[in-house]
């Protein structure tokens, strides 16, 4: 179960090795998530298809860091090179999931839930129903979109680093999350608390959190599949 706790620990070293230019890749990436939400209604949809390219290249980028090597902000882009089809493939399944998640929290709440919730004028005993409705919304919810995190986790990697098709590597990642439910519960746990400490100074904690997470799915990857064997896309070390 420590070993979630374990790969935090290995990404934030990944990390270390080149801070800067991990900072600039997440900022870069979170930039490109900022432009697309003024796009409505074509823009998040789009991010959410390429979220698993972009994804996969900063585990290139990881592999890079990892071999020694100095990534750059092309690898963020790298993915798109050779693996942008079955990549769009997964962040389609994950949008549909996240659909249907969203359908399924507002189904187990009620519209009327909402509606009091958002209402100016609402006694206490309707409130405490409407939360106890929301709450119940979104735990149904939480537990229908799972199975897809699971599934999607170590995906990406999985087309790139190992050539494997969609519905393989998503197959693949549900079976070694699952397999490992309590690491997995422990790292998002531990996730959770630590957003909650770098959000407190105006969220400044951020600009660490955020590349440690992502260095964290390359180093859980690294421990449940073995050492990675494909180059990186643009890894002169290889």
């Amino acid at each position: 179960m420590s070993n979630g706790w374990r790969w935090i620990v290995d990404g934030f070293r990944l990390f270390r090795r080149q801070p800067l230019i991990w900072i600039l890749l997440l900022g870069a990436l979170m930039l490109i998530g900022l432009v697309s939400t003024l796009l409505q209604p074509v823009g998040p949809l789009a991010i959410s298809l390429l979220t698993p390219v972009f994804i996969a290249g900063l585990m290139n980028a990881c592999l890079t860091t990892d071999r020694g090597g100095e990534p750059d902000i092309g690898h963020l882009f790298s993915a798109f090179r050779g693996h942008a089809a079955p990549l769009v493939t997964i962040g389609g399944v994950y949008l549909v999931g996240n659909i249907v998640a969203v359908g399924v929290v507002l189904m187990g709440a009620g519209n009327e839930a909402l509606q009091v919730v958002l209402s100016r004028t609402r006694n206490e005993a309707a409130m405490a129903q409407a939360l106890r409705d929301l709450s119940s919304g979104l735990l149904t919810g939480t537990l229908v979109f799972m199975p897809v995190l699971m599934a999607v986790w170590f995906a990406p990697l999985l087309v790139v680093f190992r050539g494997m098709t969609p519905v393989a590597a998503m197959k693949s990642s549900l079976q070694a999350c699952w397999r490992n439910l309590l690491p997995f519960t422990l790292y998002g746990a531990a996730i959770v608390v630590l957003w909650l400490i770098a959000s407190i100074p105006l969220m400044l904690g951020l600009v660490v959190l955020l590349p440690v997470m992502a260095c964290s799915v390359y180093t859980a990857y690294k421990d449940l599949y073995g050492e990675v064997e494909a180059p990186a896309a643009g890894d002169s070390t290889a």
